[in-house]
């Protein structure tokens, strides 16, 4: 049996590292090096973007297409990243984005800062633990900092909703156009939820409709919908009407199609007339079911198989005194129906309507 003097100085001993565990240390050094790099490349890309003289990115995409913006989501979501590191401050910004919608930039600035502050700690000998330890007791503290300094309020409170959006602006493209589309972004916010107990909000719920000419100052806020096609009026179809009944399709006006790829081929004006005569008499058998719903504006979603409508079945509808808006997009479906509170109608023997107050060709529904 060994004596006790003998294991207080093997206790007392230096440890030594071999030369495999000499290697395992210095890789995660690397590793966490290489990470903390990463993070602080991207940040300082990013960096001279912040704030209202922040400097705009000029980012030509992998189509061609050249992309100017000093918002920090769009910037970091266009930039292609490897790192690991640097794909979870893409994320970060996504995140930051999705729950307040500003303070993209400054959250990975913020991030990146932090992460130099650990290097410095990391070359001094702290270990890891430690320092990220700290990191939750400084988080709380600046929670409670800012909860402190924070000032309440309410969604009734419009004015001061709109000097937020307009300090928000400050830092954009547009923030020449503040006074105008902060009062706008406020309205359409406000219209959308319930102010009493909404503590969130879903933004599919608004729509954003480009239109080609004008400058930002035309910009309009519109309760309802608008349709960048308008209505049909090739046909002599109605432009306008009031009290409309309104209906969602997603079948076909036209003549029917085979699932393969056919050719019919008509020997003589007989068989001619007589294919004619059927395609007209089915078309108009489709009409007439739409009109006995008592739809007086059609919605028509756009098809890729065959032609959603023909000019045989606008003038049958236009007769009907049916004001018809086609090609609608597939994306653009759920929108229409949770606005107008209808059900897309997948096949003629079930079509639906709800009522609005007034439909116009610019394809406004209130």
């Amino acid at each position: 049996e060994r004596s006790a003097e003998f294991w207080r100085r093997e206790m007392r001993a230096p440890v030594r590292f071999d030369g495999e565990s000499q290697r395992g240390l210095k890789k995660e050094k690397d590793v966490r090096i290489s990470n903390i790099m990463a993070a602080k490349g991207v940040a300082d890309a990013i960096r001279t973007s912040l704030g209202p003289r922040g400097m705009d990115k000029m980012i030509q995409k992998s189509d061609g297409e050249v992309l100017i913006t000093n918002d920090g989501a769009t910037i970091l979501t266009q930039m292609n990243v490897a790192h690991p590191t640097a794909k979870m401050l893409v994320e970060l910004s996504k995140s930051q984005d999705i729950e307040a919608g500003d303070g993209t930039t400054s959250v990975c600035v913020i991030a990146g800062s932090l992460l130099d502050a650990c290097h410095q700690l990391l070359v001094k000998g702290l270990h890891p633990t430690s320092i990220a330890e700290a990191f939750v007791l400084a988080a709380n503290t600046c929670d409670s900092i800012l909860q402190s300094c924070a000032q309440p309020i309410t969604l009734s409170e419009r004015d001061r909703l709109v000097d937020a959006v307009r300090t928000c602006l400050s830092s954009k493209v547009i923030s020449q156009n503040s006074e105008t589309l902060a009062p706008l972004a406020v309205d359409a916010v406000l219209s959308v939820i319930d102010t009493t107990f909404a503590t969130t909000v879903d933004l599919e719920a608004i729509k954003i409709v480009k239109q080609v000419g004008g400058t930002v100052d035309d910009t309009e806020l519109v309760d309802g919908i608008v349709f960048a096609q308008g209505a049909k009026k090739a046909a002599g179809g109605p432009t306008r009407v009031e009290n409309a009944k309104v209906g969602l399709i997603q079948f076909c006006l036209s003549a029917p199609k085979t699932d393969m790829e056919n050719n019919v081929v008509v020997s003589d004006y007989a068989a001619m007339d007589r294919l004619l005569r059927e395609e007209r008499k089915h078309v108009l058998g489709l009409c007439k079911k739409i009109k006995k719903c008592g739809i007086t504006v059609l919605l028509i979603q756009k098809s890729i198989l065959r032609d959603a409508y023909n000019d045989l079945s606008l003038h049958f509808l236009a007769k009907m005194g049916i004001m018809v808006v086609a090609d609608i997009e597939r994306n653009d479906i759920s929108h229409i129906s949770e606005t107008l509170d209808l059900l897309p109608v997948a096949h003629v023997n079930y079509c639906v309507q709800i009522a609005c107050d007034e439909v116009t060709r610019s394809g406004v529904g209130r």
